[in-house]
């Protein structure tokens, strides 16, 4: 003889302190089920914008791709699919020029949507395989779509329809089994028929439906109150929980006094609204150009007056970098501020414009061997001394215990993976001098991307570290101009240079076509170079004969 099963569910909204119960109907012994899974909804908007997320983290060892999906997404969910095309793709994400773009002359567009597809093709085959939620590009369009996936197993008949959804099967006997500790599922009503005599369950629905309404009258508030108890550390926590040290740390960067939806940085990496501050106004700078910065979205507003940022992170060694702008002020004198962190003063008497040498100039310090303090914070404090602290971003990094990340500077507009998986930022931190707009190939490396274009001119660069560290500088040239290889005239002397180092002379009479012939790579190197008491090497790059020139800079810290 048949009979019927009720299985239930009570979701409680933790806002609208509102109680729903879902029934799952099926062929067995009528009994109630005490242990109900715990459930949480999310919305097929939110299940794509966690896609979106999980991808470009997914991809993020290549910047111009996961910067590409996030540009792709971000248009798609404002409702601006239709300006997706190749135009703004080259000249948005890719920094094409505006006025000399040609599609008809330039694929990069569609060469980097097959690289996209191609990647999430791998992405979905592997470790995204079993997402609920899929983002694809459609051969012939570069609109995003999110396919949602809902598929009905043939030997159960159980509906998939969400991310969280575990990968379970029915036991013999019909029971489903329990989820996994923290799992959290959100299943739809069910109707399993199984054997003979389902025409038999169909009679009792009206008895069923009575059981169900007694059911939820009795034990909904108690089963609800028991949910809210259990997840109550993962929803509102109370303080900060400690992160497993097998959990990748995701790298925080926060615009300050910005509120907005993320900004993309020349690296296409993802800047959020301020967040784990204290105190402070918002402020939005006079609008003019900020030089020494390939991000002046960064430098756009400011947290102002006296405050502090309390940031959770799990233990270990950070790498924190502050960022600074100061705009035309009134009088003369310093306006200083003190800066510390976990209460260790770290700036005193710290005036932007002076840190910067001058107004509208961007200004980035770091402080290499940061970590949380005993709470699991990252305490930072801003306090008033002759002046109004003021803040325009800050970033938190995984660090090297004892020794600053490398930096690695290329002279273009887009950033570039080198053979040996080193990210090469956009060109910054310079004042002066041009860039070229031709891509040349030179030969004798192995990454010949890197000498693809040049700065050149009179120019400087003013680039940040650590005040404690030695550094090595390695600084890479190509000769594009001068020689028979390149356009035929001149040779020899025809370019000749200086370079300079906190007023230290590194390089004298530089030649590059008489060191290397022209479309040859060519590098120097120096060592143990002590930067500035306002953390900088500044390089200049001084003509002799010509223009000056320079394709590439590595800064590596040589502490041990």
């Amino acid at each position: 003889m048949a009979t019927l099963q009720i299985r239930t569910s009570v979701t409680y909204d933790l806002e609208l302190k509102k109680t729903t119960t879902n029934a799952v109907v099926s062929v067995g012994t009528i009994q109630e089920q005490e242990d109900m899974p715990e459930t949480l909804t999310l919305s097929p908007l939110d299940a794509e914008h966690a896609e979106l997320e999980a991808v470009t983290k997914a991809i993020a060892r290549y910047p111009r791709l996961s910067h590409l999906a996030l540009y792709l997404g971000e248009m798609y969910f404002s409702g601006k699919s239709d300006e997706i095309n190749e135009y703004n793709i080259a000249t948005e994400v890719i920094g094409r020029s505006k006025t000399a773009f040609d599609a008809s002359q330039d694929a990069i567009a569609r060469v980097e949507i097959h690289r996209l597809r191609k990647k999430l093709k791998e992405f979905y085959e592997t470790d995204g395989r079993n997402h609920l939620v899929k983002l694809s590009i459609p051969v012939g369009t570069y609109i995003p779509v999110f396919v949602h996936r809902a598929e009905e197993s043939p030997a159960t008949g159980v509906v998939r329809g969400t991310i969280s959804e575990p990968s379970v099967q029915p036991s013999e006997s019909g029971d489903w089994p329990p989820e996994e500790p923290g799992q959290i599922g959100n299943r739809k009503l069910l109707l399993r028929f199984m054997g003979r005599g389902w025409l038999y369950g169909l009679g009792f629905v009206v008895l069923v439906l009575v059981a169900f309404g007694a059911y939820r009258q009795f034990h909904s508030e108690s089963v609800a109150k028991a949910i809210i108890a259990s997840t109550r550390p993962a929803l509102l926590p109370s303080a900060p929980q400690p992160v497993s040290s097998s959990v990748a740390f995701m790298p925080i960067r926060l615009i300050a006094g910005y509120s907005g939806s993320p900004q993309i940085d020349s690296t296409g990496t993802s800047w959020k609204a301020d967040e784990y501050f204290h105190g402070g106004d918002t402020w939005i700078r006079p609008v003019s150009d900020i030089s020494r910065t390939s991000d002046p979205a960064l430098f756009r507003q400011w947290r102002k007056g006296d405050f502090t940022y309390d940031i959770p992170l799990p233990p270990g060694v950070y790498e924190l970098h502050l960022y600074f702008v100061a705009s035309e002020r009134e009088g003369d004198g310093l306006a200083t501020f003190t800066i510390a962190i976990n209460g260790e003063k770290v700036l005193q008497n710290f005036d932007v414009v002076t840190d910067a040498l001058g107004e509208n100039i961007a200004d980035e310090r770091i402080f290499r061997d940061v970590s949380p303090a005993r709470d699991g914070m990252l305490h930072l404090s801003f306090a008033s001394e002759r002046g109004v602290p003021t803040l325009n971003a800050l970033e938190v990094l995984q660090g090297t215990p004892h020794k600053q990340l490398p930096i690695h500077l290329l002279t273009e507009l887009t950033p570039f993976t080198d053979h040996n998986g080193n990210l090469w930022r956009p060109d910054t931190y310079f004042v002066n001098g041009k860039m070229s707009v031709q891509r040349h190939m030179a030969e004798g490396s192995t990454d010949p991307g890197l000498y693809a274009a040049e700065r050149y001119g009179h120019f400087t660069y003013a680039i940040p570290v650590d005040t404690r560290g030695r550094y090595t500088v390695v600084l890479h040239f190509a000769e594009f101009y001068f020689g028979s290889e390149a356009t035929g005239a001149g040779g020899v002397g025809s370019r000749v240079f200086r370079v300079l180092c906190n007023g230290t002379t590194l390089l004298d009479d530089f030649d590059i076509f008489k060191e290397a012939g022209s479309l040859h790579a060519l590098t120097r190197t120096f060592y143990h170079l002590k930067p500035t008491a306002q953390g900088k090497l500044n390089l200049t790059f001084e003509p002799i004969a010509n223009y000056a020139t320079v394709s590439g800079i590595e800064v590596l810290d040589e502490s041990q």
